[in-house]
């Protein structure tokens, strides 16, 4: 009898996978990242969003992702042994009492403190885990540096059961003049041929709480005082929300053409730069620039 069972892997994934369901004697289910990223990335936590002034005076709107503790490798997965490369990466260091008994062990066998979140990172390549024993402190510095393009994975802000209307856009009815369908569905199948609702209706249901990656986000800052990494745009997420930050992943020349234009959508920030300091706006010195270089242009147009 073969059945769907909806499980979550160590990867943090919801992944579908197809099981023998054997009443007789009970089958163990091997479940795997199957989403290869673009490198090794790591775990942190959304702080929420500002702005980023440049020296010409441009707002730059972006994201603070914060890491409230360290990450720490807790698991190597080799190709011969387990059938692909990864690393297992944890992250938030919690008391004790916080965890069950099987994250403890496993925590403690890999030589790390007790960790709330594992991920698995899994590679194309398995040059690219050279360095990454267990046991492990992943560093973000060397991950990411100012410039690069990253892609950020998270779950989505939750809405509940909601309305076809809010959920997809439809049109409500007239709400005056003797109407008496307002914000129903309306039809859903025709009554004689084929006498059935058609798969991939769209209708009311639960909406919100998907795992999304926004791609191509680049990185404007990375903050070793505050441990924080800034990027521009939004992520998916509330905050305090949990947030994956990998390499880019290009899919085609298309993508590795349009790298290097994300890359200086910035003009980039020096890596002793702090948050505050590029948070402050710009300088009377940077004003008294931009006001000569605009008067410049405005009189080389008017010639």
């Amino acid at each position: 009898m073969q059945a769907l069972s909806s499980v979550r892997a160590n990867a943090g994934q919801r992944v579908v996978i197809k099981a023998q369901t054997v009443r007789a004697s009970r089958q163990c289910l091997t479940v795997e990242a199957r989403q290869v990223r673009g490198g090794v990335g790591l775990m942190g936590t959304k702080a929420g969003m500002t702005t980023i002034f440049q020296e010409d005076g441009v707002a730059v709107p972006c994201t603070v992702i914060a890491l409230e503790s360290s990450n720490y490798v807790t698991q190597r997965f080799t190709k011969a042994e387990h059938g692909y490369d990864a690393i297992q990466v944890g992250y938030k260091v919690v008391k004790e009492k916080n965890i069950k008994k099987p994250e403890r062990g496993h925590c403690t066998k890999a030589g790390t403190p007790l960790l709330r979140h594992l991920k698995e990172f899994k590679v194309s390549n398995a040059d690219q885990l050279d360095g990454y024993d267990v046991g492990k402190e992943i560093d973000m510095t060397d991950l990411f540096t100012p410039g690069d393009v990253v892609d950020c994975s998270g779950m989505t802000i939750g809405k509940g059961f909601q309305g076809n209307i809010k959920r997809w856009g439809h049109h409500r009815g007239l709400m005056t003049h003797g109407s008496k369908s307002h914000r129903q569905h309306g039809s859903i199948g025709m009554c004689a041929t084929p006498a059935r609702v058609l798969p991939n209706l769209k209708h009311a249901g639960h909406m919100g709480y998907d795992r999304v990656t926004i791609k191509m986000l680049p990185v404007l800052l990375v903050d070793t005082k505050r441990q924080a990494i800034v990027v521009k745009g939004s992520i998916p997420g509330k905050r305090g929300n949990l947030i994956e930050i990998t390499p880019a992943k290009y899919v085609g020349n298309k993508r590795r053409e349009l790298a290097p234009a994300a890359a200086l959508a910035y003009k980039g920030a020096p890596s002793e730069e702090t948050l505050e300091d590029v948070a402050e706006g710009p300088t009377e010195e940077s004003r008294t620039a931009l006001a000569e270089e605009v008067a410049a242009a405005e009189a080389e147009a008017s010639s």
